[in-house]
């Protein structure tokens, strides 16, 4: 148990430790936003070589409209965080996806870049909403032996969004058409809508209602999902002392600590990846695998998917400070390698191109994995909100510079410059990470 007002939790076990079909019914309906997340960073970057000259798509606005998404999640994530914590998970949790099924089909119609960037920009606050409130809902409504299991494999719908994106993409870049593109886009309508559909009965999260002081609800809600698995009258006890949650409370005390270290360590991590991925076909073609670059593409896709995979077993099994360390320096050490040698043939470049892609794959599955473990119940929405919105301005300003930097760089300081942000994550992390793996909810004062 903890004392402070912004209290960190201590190790404590949820009884009992089962997993419920519930449990991977509530994992399998927050996977849409990062499916949805992953096919709309996939997609635009194909789209993009696809539009025609009568969009008027210069390199600003290519810069512009890659990184609306990231835009878009910035203010989603921070926004609806905050109001997550207000007025609860359910609302949000369903009317982001309205959101996005009615911007993404929008962009089949689209004739000019400002409406693609406002279309753009609103899918990412749809999505930006539910990255702050579904991993929030996932934590909440999970014991913690699996919370880590299942938070992790949100990261990997990311991936399969992502190389769906991809072969799609690809498959439609042979059509001579100007509605290629749109198709493309516009396509990421059709898994939101199953996702929204899926979604209606959702119940609100219990831990929240008991912040509220509506433990009536709470215990209905427990009753129906969670059958003894939710001790209500001990949480609520756990959280009897505690007064409501200020989004102040995320920039005082310990939680301040994990407030520096999610930021640091989300952007380290999504900014590289947002970088290469979004623009992979460049990067393909800068590191001089024109001739190969659908093979060398993937190569790399099926590697993301691998890591993304593998990554999973190593979230259940590695603590997540000594992950989040190793696969920093890992990441590192290979981009290096793929930027000293970006003049050499490609069975040179390519080995830690994939060494590097299959270990950020698996090591990305802990930006959903640690920050709901960051934070005490009465605020952990908007520190999730707070750590998705903020990594992705990071990863939008990454996005946006990365054509500006191979054009005024070239590829090889352009990925040295990449490779330092992950050192930079290295360090941060052995200062400041937590272990949080196993660790309770509620044993958190503050909630």
């Amino acid at each position: 148990m903890t004392s402070s007002s912004t209290g960190t939790p201590a190790v404590r076990q949820d009884p009992p430790e089962k997993l419920s079909r519930f449990h991977l019914r509530i994992t399998a309906l927050t996977f849409g936003a990062n499916f949805s997340d992953g096919y709309a960073l996939g997609s635009i970057g194909i789209a993009l070589t696809l539009i025609g000259s009568g969009m008027h798509v210069d390199a600003l606005w290519s810069g512009l409209i890659a990184s609306s998404v990231l835009i878009g999640i910035f203010v989603g994530s921070i926004t609806c965080g905050w109001l997550g914590d207000l007025f609860g998970r359910r609302l949000i949790y369903m009317l982001d996806f309205v959101l996005i099924v009615v911007a993404s089909a929008a962009q089949f119609f689209v004739h000019e870049p400002v409406s693609l960037f406002v279309l753009r920009l609103l899918i990412g606050f749809g999505v930006g909403a539910d990255y702050a409130l579904g991993p929030t809902l996932v934590a909440e409504f999970v014991p913690a032996r699996f919370r880590g299991g299942l938070l992790a494999s949100l990261t990997v719908a990311w991936t399969v969004g992502y190389t769906a994106a991809y072969f799609i993409g690809t498959w439609i870049s042979t059509i001579p058409s100007d509605l290629g593109w749109r198709f493309l886009l516009a396509s990421g309508a059709i898994p939101a809508i199953v996702v929204l559909i899926l979604r209606v009965g959702t119940p609100e999260s219990p831990r929240w209602l008991i912040t509220k002081g509506r433990i009536e609800e709470a215990r209905a809600i427990v009753a129906k999902y969670l059958p003894g698995q939710l001790d209500v009258d001990a949480v609520a006890a756990t959280h009897s002392t505690a007064r409501p949650g200020r989004y102040r409370d995320l920039f005082t005390g310990r939680n301040l600590r994990r407030t520096v270290f999610g930021t640091v360590f989300y952007n380290a991590q999504v900014i590289p990846y947002f970088a290469i991925y979004t623009f992979l076909p460049v990067i393909l073609l800068s590191l001089g695998m024109d001739a190969d670059g659908f093979a060398s593409g993937l190569l790399l896709n099926v590697f993301l998917l691998l890591g993304g995979v593998a990554g999973l077993w190593a979230v259940a099994k590695i603590g997540r400070r000594p992950l989040v360390i190793w696969t920093f320096g890992i990441m590192a050490v290979a981009l290096a390698a793929v930027a000293l040698g970006s003049h050499a043939p490609v069975w040179v470049v390519l080995p830690p191109f994939l060494i590097f892609t299959f270990v950020m794959s698996g090591s990305s599955n802990l930006d959903q994995v640690y920050p709901p473990e960051l934070f005490p119940t009465n605020v952990r929405a908007a520190g999730v909100g707070l750590l998705n919105g903020v990594s992705r301005i990071g990863s939008a300003i990454g996005t946006f510079l990365l054509p500006i930097t191979l054009a005024g760089w070239g590829i090889s300081a352009t990925l040295l410059a990449l490779a330092a942000v992950l050192v930079v994550g290295m360090v941060v992390s052995i200062l400041l990470a937590p272990e949080t793996a196993h660790v309770s909810l509620d044993d958190e004062g503050v909630a």
